[in-house]
């Protein structure tokens, strides 16, 4: 597989880094398409991952936000019993997936049902951040009327 060779952009732009890395991180995982997922947009500041993780017990997953990296894992057991397949098709192999998140961005809950692992996110704007409305203060009449007489 190709990569791109993000060097040229550090030697013409200062502070940009991060989106290299994450440009850089997206062309790499697109290769691993297990397990299968879906991002949704639940409303305007709301989002859903489903993640298909069949087989997986609550146990053997596990999700972990560390600054704006949401990894999903799982782990499974290792198989000890003696088994002979005539064919074997399902995936019994752990992984680990990781999202990139948006500012403010924080996870909310996560259900496991029917073999899909949804986790929902939303966007928390600080109170700074939100659109405030000003005021317009106009002088009082009276206030008019003692600056005229004075």
């Amino acid at each position: 597989m190709r990569t791109i060779d993000f060097s040229p952009l550090y030697r013409s732009v200062v502070g940009f880094d991060r989106l290299a890395d994450l440009l850089d991180a997206a062309t790499s995982e697109a290769a691993s398409g297990y397990p299968p997922y879906n991002i949704e947009r639940t409303a305007d500041n709301a989002y859903r991952i489903d993640v298909a993780v069949a087989g997986f017990k609550p146990d053997e997953l596990a999700i972990e936000v560390k600054e704006n990296l949401l990894t999903v894992q799982g782990r499974k057991p290792a198989n000890d019993e003696a088994r002979r397949y005539l064919h074997r098709g399902l995936a019994e192999r752990g992984f680990e997936r990781r999202f990139q998140l948006a500012d403010y961005v924080v996870v909310s809950e996560a259900q496991l049902a029917d073999g899909l692992l949804s986790i929902s996110l939303r966007r928390e704007l600080p109170e700074a951040l939100k659109p405030r409305k000003v005021e317009i203060a106009t002088p009082k009449a009276e206030t008019l009327i003692e600056a005229k007489a004075a």
